[in-house]
C-alpha cells in the first residue's frame, strides 16, 4: 500500500515517529489504531449515554426543577 500525503502532513508523521522513537510506518500504524479505538469508545459512550437518560428520563426531569 502506498501512503500519499501532503508535505505539511508528512512534516508532522516524520515529527510523530521521531518522538515516538519508531518508523514512520509504524507512527501511521500505530495512530490509525488509535483513532479507531477512540471512535469504538466514543460510539459505546454514547450509547450508554443514550440509554442512562432513557432509563433515568424521570430523575433527571425532577432534578432539573
Amino acid at each position: 500500500m502506498t501512503l500519499r500525503l501532503e508535505p505539511g502532513d508528512d512534516e508532522a508523521l516524520t515529527l510523530l515517529a521521531r518522538t515516538e522513537g519508531v518508523s514512520k510506518h509504524e507512527a501511521a500504524v500505530r495512530a490509525i489504531r488509535e483513532a479507531a479505538a477512540r471512535h469504538v469508545r466514543e460510539d459505546k459512550v454514547r450509547q450508554l449515554s443514550s440509554a442512562a437518560r432513557t432509563r433515568y428520563a424521570d430523575l433527571l426531569d425532577r432534578l432539573g426543577q
